[in-house]
């Protein structure tokens, strides 16, 4: 079976989340989407695991959970015709000095059980405060943090988040590891899966030949039920149970590829100033020695300048063995600018749910729904953008230093 899975999401008690990533929107939006399998978010955090045990109930023993029928939202644009399941995620913010240098990392943990979430926390809260947020800050390591879940969950998985974020990710500008063997050092070997995030892609990674043996998945990193799926990871495989997802990620086993956004759509794709309104390519960057022309401070290098640096392959390399991956936009985006709207204004969102009631999940829409069944529902000018957007013919507005960029069909 094929599914699509988001891995990398928040509940309601981490920092700048909304107050709707309960357990009942996350089911709810994921089946809006086409989301089979997501993840819970916040595995660490006290509150929210007690959330969890009430109202998520095992899967049959696969490791996996999902809601209870009794928290179900009815909705006609939440198709029943499938039930996601949930696996036990949760994100750690790792700071701490390591050769000299100040490192910020986030890391995912997928975990087989809640207990397993449980016996996690306790010992992750001898060492800092894990329930004040639900990504937590710790002076940890991340090869000792990855060393403990080793010991205590030997079944779990680790994956390095989002790693090209300038601020808090292994390649990140700021934090400048140049290998998952400088971070991880004697246990890089576990380390098998890397999260490409907004403002790169699969394409991108590989004119990097050390990541070759490495398998990406993507996320949403959603801080609302609403942005799930924005990215996510296609899977294939004959159940929907942890063990092959642990095989997918860390074997590539049924590991069929990603979706993602357009890297130009991330926030930190090209270098930039955002204060000063300065946008930049590396090799601009770099004639003006990494410096701001308007203020003169150093420039905040985005994830395209990252990857130059340590890039031993060429601009436009193809990877024959490559997995396959394919660039979305969201549904809201696509009415919201056909339409002169936001793509949270009313009417738009009016006009998505439904479609999304009449015609099936925004991802089916967005990639496999007949054009003449969005025309009759949406609109031939929706059908029209959602036609260029599979054609990838669309204008590419590149973001920068924390703004986003903008991706027009």
């Amino acid at each position: 079976m094929s599914y699509i899975a988001d891995l990398h999401v928040h509940s309601r008690y981490s920092r700048a989340t909304s107050k709707e990533c309960t357990p009942e929107n996350l089911d709810l939006w994921a089946r809006r989407k086409g989301i089979h399998l997501i993840g819970t978010g916040d595995l660490t955090h006290r509150a929210w695991r007690g959330e969890l045990l009430e109202k998520l109930e095992s899967d049959d023993k696969n490791g996996l959970y999902v809601l209870r029928e009794e928290y179900r939202i009815r909705d006609a644009g939440a198709s029943d015709a499938f039930i996601p399941r949930f696996a036990v995620t949760g994100e750690i913010s790792s700071i701490y000095k390591k050769n000299g240098r100040t490192r910020k990392v986030h890391s995912v943990l997928i975990l087989p059980s809640l207990e397993a979430a449980q016996r996690l926390s306790a010992k992750l809260e001898t060492i800092g405060n894990i329930d004040s947020d639900g990504r937590p800050i710790l002076g940890l390591d991340c090869r000792d943090l990855l060393e403990i879940m080793l010991e205590l969950v030997p079944e779990g998985i680790y994956v390095p988040a989002h790693v090209w974020t300038p601020h808090f990710s292994i390649f990140g500008t700021f934090s400048s590891f140049n290998s998952v063997e400088e971070c991880f050092e004697d246990l890089a070997p576990y380390v098998r899966t890397l999260e490409t995030g907004l403002s790169a892609d699969p394409a991108m990674m590989g004119r990097i030949s050390s990541l070759d043996s490495f398998h990406l998945i993507s996320s949403s990193d959603a801080h609302s039920p609403s942005k799930l799926g924005r990215e996510a990871t296609l899977l294939n495989g004959k159940e929907l149970s942890y063990r092959a997802l642990r095989e997918a990620l860390l074997e590539g086993e049924g590991l069929e590829g990603t979706l993602e956004f357009f890297p130009e759509e991330g926030k930190y794709f090209l270098d930039g100033h955002r204060k000063c309104g300065v946008c930049l390519t590396p090799e601009e960057t770099r004639e003006l020695n990494g410096r701001c022309p308007v203020c003169g401070r150093k420039l905040t290098k985005g994830v395209s300048g990252r990857i130059d640096d340590m890039a031993d392959r060429p601009q436009g390399y193809q990877r024959t063995d490559a997995k396959k991956y394919e660039s979305l936009v969201p549904l809201p985006e696509i009415i919201g600018a056909l339409e002169g709207k936001s793509g949270a204004g009313v009417r738009v969102q009016r006009k998505y749910l439904d479609m999304v009631q009449k015609i099936g999940p925004e991802l089916e829409i967005l990639r496999t729904v007949p054009l003449e069944d969005i025309a009759a529902v949406g609109g031939e000018r929706t059908a029209q953008g959602i036609k260029r957007l599979r054609e990838g013919k669309v204008e590419r507005i590149p973001g920068f230093d924390g703004q986003y960029g903008a991706i027009r069909l």
